[in-house]
């Protein structure tokens, strides 16, 4: 039993990483990015290249990746997203568009592949990523067998979840970022510039999903649709604990991601998936704002 809870809380974690840079931009921002799965599959593919053209591994390529996506994040933001500010759908489908060109250029090469040339890591097919001997095997806790490499996604996510609480909540970067979420016209009549930190906002929780994805390509196929899934499952995430809520992506991410362990040991990953959408949708009924939504006045 401990073992399971042990992979729910393994894949909430996942959740978690996914759903935390959405919880800050979508708060502060109002955009659904439908991109940020992407920002997921990029980290993966900087972990995959990173190994293969400098020999690095996956601990090297957690700053990598965050400093990867993070630039993508900023330089979509400011190309793209700022013009869209107030028009939800219009910002959806722009996002949506370039989740799908940023797919293309890596199955593509970035085009290069047109001209017969290939970049050993790109391209359509599917890419592994090797983990450090250190991190393979199992220990043993209580006579359960608990996966490293699992435990290290857990420890990684604790940590930054932390970290990103600390900026939030004990920097002014952060608390310009919460009077944004609160009342963006009034936070740029106190003087906030609301556009710095809307692009600081978005870039860095497009840096928290490269990590995200940096964490998956140690267990998962890296291919290029991979990031498509999780942008839903970083919504669901957001949207069952509230808008805004670093604390309610928290726990909305680890009781789902128990749920889907436990029922995925009794029957099958595909009812488990049907369950958690059968709770959110529940939880959406009853609350519409979610489980922990910011309390207005």
């Amino acid at each position: 039993m401990l073992e399971v809870l042990f992979i729910g809380l393994s894949l909430g974690s996942v959740l978690l990483l996914v759903a935390l840079g959405l919880a800050i931009t979508y708060g502060a921002m109002g955009v659904i990015n439908m991109a940020h799965g992407e920002m997921v599959m990029v980290g993966a593919y900087v972990t995959v290249l990173s190994g293969i053209w400098l020999g690095a591994n996956i601990f090297v390529a957690i700053p990598l990746a965050f400093i990867v996506t993070a630039l993508l994040g900023l330089l979509i933001e400011k190309l793209v997203v700022r013009k869209l500010y107030g028009r939800l759908l219009d910002t959806l489908l722009a996002t949506w568009g370039i989740a799908i060109l940023i797919q293309q250029a890596v199955r593509l090469e970035f085009g290069l592949s047109f001209f017969g040339i290939h970049i050993e890591g790109l391209g359509p097919g599917l890419q592994n990523v090797a983990v450090p001997e250190f991190l393979q095997g199992a220990f043993s806790i209580g006579g359960a067998e608990i996966n490293r490499y699992r435990a290290f996604i857990i420890l990684v996510t604790a940590i930054l979840a932390l970290l990103t609480w600390l900026i939030m909540y004990r920097t002014p970067i952060g608390t310009q970022v919460r009077a944004i979420i609160r009342n963006p016209k009034m936070a740029a009549a106190c003087g906030i510039d609301v556009e710095r930190v809307n692009a600081l906002t978005f870039a860095f929780g497009s840096g928290l999903a490269g990590i995200a994805g940096v964490m998956v390509s140690g267990f998962k196929t890296v291919f290029p649709d991979m990031g498509t899934p999780m942008v839903v499952d970083g919504f669901l995430v957001v949207v069952m604990g509230g808008v805004g809520s670093l604390l309610g992506s928290v726990f909305s991410a680890g009781i789902l991601g128990e749920i889907n362990g436990l029922v995925a040991s009794v029957t099958n990953d595909i009812l488990a998936r049907a369950v958690v959408f059968g709770i959110v949708i529940a939880i959406i009924i009853l609350k519409p704002k979610g489980l922990f939504a910011l309390k207005g006045r």
